[in-house]
């Protein structure tokens, strides 16, 4: 399904707030992309959360065959968002995708507009989705969302072009709470004239959903141990 929903797309810049879900969002596309043999890089470009990032993932990612790349001191206590050179050769290397988990809000987006040039001049190859959780603070209702969206556009110096529903509270989640999230992300689109809104969830939640959107199905990845115990 992530293939119809991204189309041939090259280049797919995830972001979205903390908690939002777009570094698992991120990971599945990931993973789905190499599973299906394609030329697959992360790039773990959130230089504002040092916890739950797809670097944390990265042997698991490689050894499925997808190149990773991260700020220059991720998963180390030195606290300096350094974004090494390497990260600009993905728009010159071979590759049939490259996924950007873009690290929280406009803030996060800032590591984006170091990149704008290199965006720009394939802007035609790139989608920027905003992935959202309206279970969380400062995403539940459309006036937050859509001051984050704005924000987000004029840190990156990018346009968001597809949101993403992946409203959600872990193993709480609902149907039901998935579904109002999708009224709330759908109605935010329409006011910022977006045409692309896609939910993710659980696979056994979309069962239930019934949706009429195009669909996510995600695997959880970034459970820390504690909780995959229960």
């Amino acid at each position: 399904m992530n293939q119809q929903i991204f189309g041939s797309t090259r280049f797919i810049v995830l972001t979205g707030n903390y908690g939002s879900g777009k570094t698992e969002i991120a990971l599945n596309l990931a993973m789905d992309y190499a599973g299906s043999g394609q030329r697959t890089t992360l790039v773990d470009l959130d230089i504002v959360n040092p916890y739950f990032r797809s670097g944390e993932k990265k042997q698991e990612l490689e050894e499925a065959g997808i190149r990773v790349l991260m700020p220059t001191y991720a998963l180390t206590t030195v606290d300096i968002p350094a974004l090494p050179a390497e990260i600009q050769s993905v728009f010159e290397m071979p590759s049939d995708r490259v996924v950007f988990d873009v690290g929280g809000d406009d803030t996060g987006a800032a590591a984006l507009g170091r990149y704008h040039p290199a965006f720009d001049a394939r802007k035609n190859n790139t989608r920027m989705a905003l992935v959202i959780n309206c279970m969380r603070p400062l995403t539940q209702n459309e006036a937050d969302i859509i001051d984050l969206a704005e924000r987000i556009q004029n840190r990156s110096r990018m346009k968001i072009d597809m949101m993403i529903n992946n409203t959600n509270l872990a193993d709480e989640t609902t149907p039901e709470m998935v579904a109002d999230g999708e009224k709330i992300v759908a109605a935010c689109a329409a006011k910022m004239g977006i045409s692309a809104v896609a939910t993710a969830a659980k696979p056994e939640i979309l069962a239930k959903l019934g949706t009429c959107l195009p669909v996510i199905p995600v695997r959880r990845y970034m459970a820390p141990e504690w909780m995959e115990e229960i």
